[in-house]
């Protein structure tokens, strides 16, 4: 079962959508899916009903709710790839983490205290998975291709939960310098596994759209499989 449920802020003082999919019975475990700069669009919404499918409870907030609430876009459109990356310069990062942890709370509250949370992120997403790794109590995190996440090398030493990073080697975002950066300062974290994709660039593993790279594509999501079935049951 699909939907739209309402999640209020942590600060109280206002509210958000998320798209919710839900398993045939009960979640075995919850997975949040945290959204590219292309919002929650049809990519990631297939994102939360493949995961339902395999009996997690799946949401997907809408993180650009107070620029953009409710924006779909498609990255193959130059025009829309264009409106993303105005909205990402437009984004406070820090008040994403602070939704992503009211939606962790919030299926906390509806589910169990003891609910195990994972997250999963893709672009945007893949670096708010780090951050969300480091500032909260969520289970398990996996980040595919995830920007910038060199610069937060900081804190990882607050990882205390697995986190699993999928890095395409030809990645037009992230390059070689960037990558090697993020082996130096992780390889040796117990609890961070990174895996590269050569030949492979930013996107690889979307649902839809001309980035897609389907034989990389499916070994990522079988090791995300994999991974959350490892640590969240």
């Amino acid at each position: 079962m699909t939907g739209t449920k309402t999640i209020a802020t942590t600060s109280g003082d206002g509210q958000f959508n998320a798209y919710y999919a839900e398993p045939a019975g009960a979640p075995k475990a919850a997975i949040i899916v945290i959204q590219e700069i292309f919002g929650v669009n049809a990519g990631i919404r297939r994102k939360c009903d493949t995961l339902a499918a395999a009996g997690y409870l799946a949401v997907a907030p809408d993180l650009f709710h107070k620029i953009a609430p409710g924006i779909e876009l498609d990255p193959d459109l130059p025009n829309e790839m264009q409106q993303a990356l105005e909205l990402m310069g437009r984004f406070n990062q820090d008040a994403g983490i602070r939704d992503i942890e009211a939606t962790i709370r919030a299926i906390r509250d509806e589910h169990g205290a003891d609910t195990r949370v994972g997250v999963v992120g893709y672009c945007l997403g893949g670096r708010l998975a780090f951050m969300t790794a480091a500032r909260t109590d969520v289970d398990a995190s996996v980040g595919y291709y995830g920007v910038g996440i060199d610069g937060l090398l900081v804190e990882k030493n607050a990882i205390a939960r697995p986190v699993l990073l999928h890095i395409p080697e030809e990645d037009h975002f992230v390059d070689k310098a960037a990558q090697a950066r993020m082996h130096d300062g992780l390889d040796d974290h117990p609890k961070v596994t990174l895996y590269d994709y050569p030949g492979e660039d930013h996107g690889f593993a979307t649902e839809f759209g001309q980035r897609r790279s389907d034989a990389s594509a499916r070994l990522a999501d079988e090791r995300t499989m994999a991974f959350f079935a490892e640590h969240l049951g």
